[in-house]
């Protein structure tokens, strides 16, 4: 019997070294519980297509997370993608870098409370 030693969940990245190949339709990530014999797990799994599957011929599936009876699934090892790090953190960079860099929470709502103030006190009148 096989071992799915290279596998890993594609929801949170857990190995999947002690369950055996090929995976039931049932099969669960002994982590997280999320069903591993679906879209997101397998080789054809493509987001950028219409209908996420690279395999032309495949019935369409609604659920891509979900347990299916598909005949073409075939479990890739790379599956698992951590949600956004490295581009969330290169777009607060780069926002960092437009709006003059961080300040600590307390600063940015005195600042905001100081202009809006600003702008809304009323005119004073100098006197002649």
């Amino acid at each position: 019997m096989r071992f799915a030693t290279d596998l890993v969940c594609w929801k949170c990245g857990a190995s999947l070294a002690v369950l055996p190949l090929p995976l039931s339709r049932e099969a669960e990530c002994p982590k997280c519980r999320a069903y591993l014999h679906c879209c997101r797990l397998c080789h054809f799994y493509n987001p950028h297509l219409t209908s996420q599957c690279d395999e032309e011929r495949a019935e369409e599936v609604r659920d891509k997370e979900g347990a299916n009876f598909c005949d073409w699934f075939k479990p890739r090892p790379d599956a698992h993608r951590p949600r956004g790090g490295d581009k969330t953190q290169a777009a607060k960079t780069r926002l960092d870098d437009l709006f003059g860099g961080t300040q600590t929470s307390g600063g940015k709502a005195e600042t905001a409370r100081d202009k809006l103030g600003d702008l809304f006190a009323p005119e004073k009148k100098t006197g002649k």
